[in-house]
């Protein structure tokens, strides 16, 4: 049974595609509408194990100021603005694709990156702050955003997406907060670091998986109808991923050592995907949850590629000189 639980988040490159083959195969064939009603819960439950353990104390450490505010300005400007205009350059066509793409642009960062950043050897303590603090900011502003920027397409009730961001992002937060607290009443927090933690990513992947199989089974048709669909929709997902790395690298390069400009790169070019899609699915239905399953495809082998390049190339700077150049 844990070999199981843990088969899809350790074989992630080879697990998504093989659901989404999966998903369309089974969309031609027989109608999966029905699993579109349980979405909401399964995305709560999916988020849940996600929230344990978060530190939310890292709000509160006066550190890593710089740091945070330049991913803050990537995060809620620059990325948001760059879904923006390949949205209205590519997929006015199909304004659900541009709400997918909206959606994943103003929910920044999610322990992904935590994890890669330790990966890549990066400032860990740094990441988990602009984790914690990217997440609560994504989910008060992203009503706005989607208003403001698929507003004029699409019909938009911003209590009703202000309540499901709260139902998606803000309860499980407290819910993981509470659980996580309990815990900790039992055991050690080493127990809980190397015991119950590693379990936590693999039970969300599931739910994961269900979210990517059921917007893609329900859209099986139209790609077939329409393929240009698809592949619009994975152009523009692998033109979002290489400008976000090229401006967070160049960013990093510039103006951080090597640790904090690594933290920076997997805070802002990884988007939060896992409520990314659950809330393109619940506020937009499945042809908005299709683009962010697109995304699926590349983030995790992007931010591994990235982790390879880095180790291999040294791409990003030991230290900076007084000029903020990167050596």
């Amino acid at each position: 049974m844990r070999k199981l639980l843990f088969l899809p988040s350790r074989n992630l490159s080879l697990t998504i595609p093989m659901v989404i083959l999966a998903g369309f195969m089974a969309g031609l064939t027989v109608n999966t509408s029905g699993l579109n009603q349980y979405i909401l819960p399964v995305t709560i439950l999916m988020i849940y194990p996600i929230m344990i353990g978060i530190k939310t104390e890292e709000i509160f450490t006066p550190s890593h100021n710089k740091l945070l505010l330049v991913s803050l300005g990537i995060n809620f400007i620059i990325i948001p603005l760059l879904a923006y205009l390949l949205g209205t350059f590519f997929l006015l066509g199909d304004t659900y694709l541009f709400a997918g793409l909206a959606i994943a642009s103003i929910l920044p960062t999610s322990n992904m990156s935590i994890a890669f950043t330790m990966f890549a050897r990066g400032n860990v303590a740094a990441s988990i702050k602009l984790t914690v603090i990217g997440l609560i900011l994504g989910a008060i502003l992203a009503p706005w955003y989607l208003l403001l920027m698929v507003g004029r397409y699409l019909p938009m009730d911003v209590w009703a997406t202000t309540k499901l961001v709260g139902l998606l992002v803000l309860l499980p937060l407290t819910m993981g907060i509470l659980t996580h607290g309990l815990l900790l009443r039992r055991y050690s927090r080493d127990h809980f670091e190397s015991r119950i933690k590693p379990y936590l990513p693999a039970i969300s992947t599931w739910g994961a998986l269900y979210i990517v199989f059921t917007s893609i089974s329900m859209n099986a048709h139209r790609v077939i109808a329409e393929p240009r669909l698809l592949l619009m929709g994975l152009l523009v997902q692998v033109i979002f991923y290489g400008i976000n790395y090229a401006i967070t690298i160049k960013i990093g390069r510039t103006f951080f050592e090597r640790k904090d400009a690594i933290a920076l790169v997997y805070g802002t070019a990884l988007r939060n995907l896992s409520i990314s899609v659950g809330l393109a699915a619940t506020a937009f239905g499945p042809h908005a949850a299709l683009m962010v399953s697109l995304a699926f495809l590349l983030q995790g082998q992007a931010a591994a590629w990235f982790c390879r390049l880095f180790e291999k190339n040294r791409i990003l700077p030991e230290k900076i000189n007084h000029a903020g150049v990167g050596l």
